[in-house]
Formats: C-alpha cells, sequence, structure tokens
C-alpha cells in the first residue's frame, strides 16, 4: 500500500509539473500588444491579447493600415480623396462613389432626418472657412451666405449608380463627425473575425471595446474639459464610446471659444456644452450621436438619447456640470 501511494505520488506530481509547464509556457507568450499611429488627424490606438507575437503584429498592422486607407477615402484635405472629388465637383454634375462611401454618406444624412437637420454633413460649407491652427473665423457676412448651402437635403443620392449629386454650387460635406467611428468598427470587426476575444481600438475620441479586460471591465475615463484629470471614469467592456468636446480643436478670441463643433442652424460653434459622451453597441453610431446631441444641448439631447435603444450619454454643460441619461446611475 506505501510503495503504491508513493508511486501515485510520484505520478501527480510529474503531472502538475507539466501542467504547471503548459501553463507558464501559454502565460510567456500569450500577452497584450498595442501599436500606435497618428492617422485622420488625431491618435490612433489598438492594444489587444493574443498568444503570438507575429500574428498579433500583422493584425495591428492591418489596423493602422485601415484607419490610413479611410483617410485616403474620405479626408477632406486629400484632393485625391473620394470625399475631396465630390466637394469639387458634385455641384456640377453626379458623382459615381464607392459603395463604401456612398453608404456612409446615406447613413449620415439619415441621422440628418432623424435629428432634423442638428447633424448635418453640409456644415462643411462654412466650416473649411475655419483654421484652428492659426486662429482664423470667416466673418458674418461669409457665414450668412453660406447658410444657403448647409443644408443636408441638398445632398441628391441615386442608390442605383452610387452617385452623389449637390443641388447648391455652394455645398460642400465632412465626415469629421462619423468617419472615425466607422473607421474604428471596421478595425473592430476584423480584429474579432480573426479570434481576438479582448481588445481595444481608439481613434481620437472614438472607442471600441472587445470583451473585457482579462476578468477585469476596461475603465475608461470621461476628460474634464477644463482641467486636469477625468470627471468621471467608467467600467466597461463590449461596447463603443465617443466623446466629442470643445477643447479638441479651438482657439480663443475676445474670451470667446471658436472651435470645430459647427451648429448647422448658425454656422458657428456650437454653445451651452463643453463635451458629450455617447455609449453604444457601434462606434459608427456613438461617434455621429455625441456630436448630434453636442449640437442640441443639455435638455434636448438628453431628450434625444432617451429615443435611442441602447445608447446612453453623459453630458457636460458649460458651467462643468455633469448629467446622464436614465440608464446611467451613479456611474462614478
Amino acid at each position: 500500500m506505501v510503495v503504491l501511494v508513493e508511486k501515485y505520488s510520484r505520478v501527480m506530481s510529474t503531472f502538475i509539473l507539466a501542467l504547471a509547464c503548459v501553463f507558464y509556457s501559454a502565460a510567456g507568450y500569450a500577452e497584450w500588444h498595442k501599436k500606435e499611429a497618428a492617422v485622420m488627424s488625431t491618435s490612433i490606438r489598438a492594444e489587444i491579447w493574443h498568444e503570438n507575437p507575429q500574428q498579433a503584429e500583422v493584425l495591428l498592422a492591418w489596423v493602422v493600415e485601415e484607419m490610413h486607407r479611410v483617410d485616403r477615402l474620405m479626408s477632406p484635405y486629400k484632393p485625391e480623396s473620394e470625399l475631396a472629388i465630390i466637394n469639387s465637383q458634385a455641384s456640377i454634375h453626379p458623382v459615381v462613389v464607392s459603395p463604401e462611401l456612398f453608404t456612409l454618406i446615406q447613413l449620415s444624412l439619415a441621422h440628418g432626418v432623424r435629428s432634423d437637420g442638428q447633424f448635418d454633413i453640409t456644415f462643411a460649407s462654412i466650416g473649411y472657412q475655419y483654421d484652428y491652427r492659426r486662429a482664423v473665423k470667416p466673418s458674418n457676412e461669409l457665414i450668412e451666405t453660406a447658410l444657403t448651402a448647409i443644408d443636408f437635403r441638398a445632398v441628391i443620392l441615386d442608390p442605383k449608380n452610387k452617385t452623389v449629386f449637390f443641388k447648391h454650387m455652394g455645398t460642400r460635406i465632412d465626415l469629421g463627425g462619423i468617419a472615425k467611428g466607422h473607421a474604428v468598427d471596421r478595425a473592430v470587426n476584423y480584429l474579432v473575425k480573426h479570434g481576438i476575444k479582448h481588445g481595444i481600438v481608439t481613434a481620437g475620441g472614438d472607442s471600441r471595446i472587445i470583451g473585457d479586460r482579462r476578468g477585469r471591465p476596461w475603465m475608461l475615463g470621461v476628460k474634464s474639459p477644463r482641467a486636469e484629470g477625468h470627471a468621471v471614469t467608467l467600467p466597461v467592456e463590449s461596447l463603443a464610446l465617443s466623446t466629442s468636446g470643445d477643447y479638441e480643436r479651438y482657439f480663443e478670441e475676445g474670451g470667446k471659444r471658436y472651435h470645430h463643433i459647427l451648429d448647422p442652424r448658425s454656422g458657428k460653434s456650437a454653445t451651452g456644452v463643453q463635451s458629450v459622451t455617447i455609449m453604444g453597441p457601434t462606434a459608427v453610431q456613438t461617434d455621429a450621436l455625441s456630436t448630434t446631441v453636442f449640437v442640441m444641448g443639455v435638455k434636448e439631447g438628453l431628450a434625444y438619447i432617451e429615443q435611442q435603444p441602447d445608447y446612453s450619454a453623459i453630458i457636460i454643460d458649460q458651467r462643468g456640470k455633469l448629467f446622464y441619461s436614465n440608464d446611467l446611475v451613479n456611474p462614478q
């Protein structure tokens, strides 16, 4: 009996040692892999959990290249982009575009309809006259002239031929309120398709999370618009989060802040809010909704989000006071 017990103990010890080696080996290879780059006029970051460093590098490189591809397609500042070609030719004749860009413009116009024009990609008809780095703004006279061209209904789409046409000669479009979310979603969908179960992709204020952080939630902070640190920190997993703020691109003149989130009704920077954070299933939607709610302001914006299933909002008003949609209770 003693011999059998000793033999059993030796076998079990060997088995446990082998098992420990397996776990140690897996732990030695499985780790977090990160990549950062400057794309789409912002900083992008991707972080994934993967057991193979080489495969992780390939996946992360694809994410960066995909961001560059979307930028090449949709940047209003690159003359060869499809969006730039639309802006230069669509008021003269219908312009054929790729199915991807056509679909995103279509989605943008749908947001225009739902928000009664408070999300309007034709804000670019005056938006291009602002230069926040050089502290340049258009005159009131120029704004008044451009307002006639700011109307999402002036963008005519032909689904059959995939063409875009502008009814007004001065119309331009900009997808800055939705394109980064679109790029983030494409990157995340690719990573999930290739087996990633834990990760995050961020482009500026737009993020989407895959799963949790290996048994713990991801902790994402909402930046304090007028101070260092975070106004609130959120434990989240498996969702998208977008923040629009008046501190991203702006300049101050005469005690007034001129920022890049324009109210399509006035052609000037939206007022009443410092930042809006939206959470929901996809980044393309949270991106557009954060811009929309920013323009709407606290009262109308919260009422609007309450009508959107699966989406939540955190709003910081001009006084720095926080407001939450009804489904968020004491998120700090």
